[in-house]
């Protein structure tokens, strides 16, 4: 079974950054692609950022250019910087190991605990 931890989250100003990590029980890289998710009160939990075995990255529109996805083998996590930080990015963000088949993530069952991301006005 595999275990996700994320960290990183935390209280920001908008315009701030923040770098989100998620590290892995085990490495979980050479046979899953990986992704980040958020999820705002009230709302449906949202694909943000997904990269490949291959390192091939898809971005949500809306964080396109502001946030960055990527892998750190050495580390065993896959972390997510962002930047430029929004009000409306304010969400528990959640890491996922699944599989990517062309633009289309499909999320696998493991999930961790979510951090949360607040962003003030």
């Amino acid at each position: 079974q595999v275990q996700l931890v994320e960290s990183g989250g935390g209280l920001v100003q908008a315009g701030g950054s923040l770098r989100l990590s998620c590290a892995a029980s085990r490495n979980i890289f050479s046979i899953n692609d990986m992704a980040w998710y958020r999820q705002a009160p009230g709302k449906q939990r949202e694909l943000v950022a997904s990269i490949t075995r291959a390192g091939i990255t898809n971005y949500l529109d809306s964080v396109k250019g502001r946030f960055t996805i990527s892998i750190d083998n050495a580390e065993n996590t896959v972390d997510l910087q962002m930047n430029s930080l929004k009000p409306e990015d304010t969400a528990v963000y959640y890491c996922n190991a699944g599989h990517q088949s062309g633009t289309f993530y499909y999320a696998g069952p493991y999930w961790g605990q979510g951090t949360q991301v607040t962003v003030s006005s």
